[in-house]
């Protein structure tokens, strides 16, 4: 069997056919199949409405534990499986007559090393020693106790799959004697370890992220292969049972959305320590050629790149990359830790930096996230410019001030909206006082802090509390800035009366302008003054978000992203002044508008990286659409590489790629059946394409085919 790759290259063959089979069976839906037969625990106790909200959410866990379906399959070595379909949509897969009580938690990477490297026994006593002090609230007392209430859950689930695998697998049964609830002691140990609390978390319909998976799991498999106990290849096939186990929740027929695979279970890869040393290891290349093989898009992967990245570790990147499905991203590591650093987080916290399952960074296992988009571009046309209705400005600069102060405004109703939604009516309340929330103790389980705090996730537990702003629609902001500055203050075509007339008629009989407007060269073409305004706007954002930072210890970091919201914000948007008309679906996060970026790939990074993109905290992506002819041989590796390297020097955030033609994709709209498994990076998540709606598709296709 094959599985699907953009490049005239052959995907390698390296694990055994039927743990290939296994891959292809299970992300053509199978298992996801099963678990919609099983979507939910009915929850049985004539009583359960009398119950507060703890004790309902403390017996929805315990009864989940006792009765979810476990799952082994025949060729897996690592146990435990999310097997309760409604987990799929983001709730607590336990009912009550027929519905659901709580939503689920996503948007974090959780904390797995305590479990790894400690046991989750560990933290029976850090709470037992917490319970100890009398200074505790009743609720605080509480929630703890809905704590340990999580771990004696797991362990009614761990023992019910100890005795399901204990003639079946012998050598699961031995692991699982051992964790999660112990230290692992060796590699197959450890990653057993990382995928029951994953999986456990997951059941409970949760979305948590994996992080440093190679951090995690390297220095176990170094000693086994050094101590001869295990072989590279066994390893490889370990690892493969983690990513083809994470497929889980693929359907046969997935009703047509924004993509199946959102589920933001990503994995970071490579980078430094605390001492500068790459760590990149044996687990991040046997990570790389799992995916490289399998295709397999559902733990989108993020390398850590540096200037002192290894030649190794670079030319595996690319090679995983041509394949497409966008698996693969990258990070600058040496901006993002010079952000990171600058705007106050310990070193420490800082090197060991993940993303919240998409790409926006947090602390792995310390933080709450919560980003707050909005669309820059509708506030320029409908606020700004009143809908294009009796407004006038003398000069650019008056314009662009007066858009900087409703910048302003719009980051300062988000800080109090956040404010009364978490913490009341008082804009200090949620880093202070915060509101009694939904309980959610499995994953506070697994956030540091939240034992210490006697406090939940939702509730300011965790070391760090972040909410971000995000701003949306910054290529079409600042090409609409920038076609006013030109046609009415520097060429003086019209004025800027008549031309926001010709803008309120969206454009109606005005085709020449209009043509000459899309002409010019916007963001994303290596305009310097267009550039300027970019540069400007993105710095103005983060000061608009400086002022209302940690007050309170609540962070407040800004970001840039749109994550597919330009479709739905383009029905509300008017005509804009770089051509284009109503309602059209224009750039996403910090990416230009589609088809402006003319000048080929590399002056796409050059008009991206000239902005302080540092301070982006949380993160400013870039997305770009690579032809696979471009990267064919050994010539596309090299180019690839290049590309990575520039975008590294030049100060890139993040970059995620897709290798794909338009042509792919158009076949794939008109045979969906034929591509099952064809992936594309959607906008920090992977989706196979023929689960997204066809409004999504051509959003994917119109993107610009950019060759190196």
């Amino acid at each position: 069997m094959e599985f699907f790759t953009s490049s005239d290259s052959k995907r390698p063959v390296r694990l055994p056919a039927k743990i290939r089979r296994w891959a292809d069976e299970s992300m053509r839906g199978k298992y996801g199949e099963e678990a919609m037969k099983t979507p939910d625990i009915e929850i049985e106790n004539e009583h359960f409405n009398e119950y507060d909200d703890l004790d309902k959410y403390d017996f929805m866990v315990t009864e989940i534990a006792k009765k979810a379906p476990l799952r082994v399959c025949e060729e897996e070595l690592i146990s435990g499986s999310a097997t309760l379909g409604a987990a799929i949509g983001h709730v607590i897969p336990a009912y009550f007559k027929g519905e659901k009580i709580f939503s689920s938690v996503s948007h974090l990477t959780i904390d797995y090393e305590t479990a790894l490297r400690f046991g989750i026994d560990s933290y029976r006593q850090k709470i037992a020693e917490r319970l100890e002090d009398k200074t505790l609230s009743n609720r605080q007392t509480r929630f703890l106790k809905s704590l340990l209430n999580v771990i004696s859950a797991m362990r009614i689930y761990h023992q019910r799959y100890l005795e399901k695998v204990e003639k079946e697998k012998p050598e699961i049964y031995r692991n699982l004697q051992q964790v999660p609830f112990h230290p692992a002691r060796n590699f197959h140990e450890a990653v057993q370890s990382v995928w029951f609390v994953f999986s456990f978390v997951r059941l409970c319909g949760n979305w948590p992220g994996i992080g440093r998976l190679d951090v995690l799991l390297g220095d176990y498999l170094k000693r086994d292969l050094e101590s001869g106990i295990l072989t590279r290849n066994r390893a490889r096939e370990i690892l493969a049972s983690f990513f083809i186990k994470g497929t889980e929740w693929i359907l046969k027929d997935t009703p047509p959305s924004n993509g199946d695979a959102q589920h933001y279970q990503n994995i970071i890869l490579a980078g430094t320590d605390m001492q500068g040393r790459e760590v990149a290891n044996e687990v991040t290349y046997l990570v790389l050629d799992i995916v490289e093989e399998l295709g397999i898009s559902d733990f989108p992967i993020t390398v850590r790149l540096h200037e002192n990245t290894p030649e190794r570790l670079l030319r595996k990147v690319s090679k995983v990359m041509r394949h497409g499905g966008g698996v693969v991203a990258v990070y600058n590591e040496t901006l993002i830790l010079k952000s990171l650093t600058a705007y106050g987080y310990p070193s420490e916290d800082a090197q060991n930096f993940a993303n919240d399952g998409c790409w926006e960074v947090q602390i792995p296992g310390k933080s709450f996230f919560i980003y707050i988009p909005f669309d820059s571009l509708a506030l320029l046309q409908k606020k700004t410019l009143n809908g294009y209705r009796n407004r006038e400005f003398s000069s650019f600069e008056s314009l662009y001030e007066a858009y900087v102060s409703d910048l302003n405004d719009q980051v300062k109703q988000i800080y109090e909206s956040i404010s009364q939604a978490f913490g009341g009516p008082e804009i200090n309340a949620p880093c202070g006082e915060w509101k009694t929330a939904a309980p959610c103790s499995v994953v506070s389980l697994f956030e540091r802090g939240c034992i210490e705090k006697a406090r939940s996730y939702y509730e300011g537990g965790p070391e760090y509390n972040v909410f971000s702003p995000h701003i949306g629609g910054v290529a079409d902001t600042v090409n609409s800035l920038y076609a006013i500055k030109k046609l009415v203050f520097d060429e003086k075509k019209i004025s800027f009366a008549e031309f926001m007339d010709v803008l309120r008629e969206n454009w109606r009989g005005n085709d020449l302008l209009r043509s000459y407007a899309a002409s010019l060269h916007y963001y994303g073409t290596d305009n310097e003054e267009v550039d300027r305004i970019y540069a400007a706007l993105l710095h103005d954002f983060a000061l608009a978000c400086r002022r209302w930072d940690k007050r309170g210890n609540c962070f407040f970091p800004a970001g840039v992203s749109t994550f597919g919201r330009e479709i739905g914000w383009a029905q509300n948007r008017l005509a804009a002044a770089e051509g284009t008309r109503a309602g059209a679906v224009l750039a996403g996060n910090a990416s230009p508008s589609p088809g402006t970026d003319t000048e080929g790939v590399t002056a796409v990074i050059r008009s991206y990286c000239r902005a302080d993109l540092s301070e982006m905290v949380t993160g400013a992506a870039l997305d770009l659409k690579i032809s696979p002819q471009a990267l064919s041989g050994e010539g596309g590796i090299s180019s690839l590489k290049s590309l990575l390297r520039g975008f590294v020097k030049l100060g890139g955030y993040f970059l995620q790629i897709d290798a794909v033609s338009a042509q792919t994709l158009r076949n794939a709209q008109q045979n969906p059946k034929e591509y099952k498994t064809l992936s594309v990076r959607v906008s920090g998540w992977n989706a196979r394409f023929i689960t997204l709606t066809r409004e999504w598709q051509d959003m994917i296709i119109g993107r610009t085919e950019q060759n190196v």
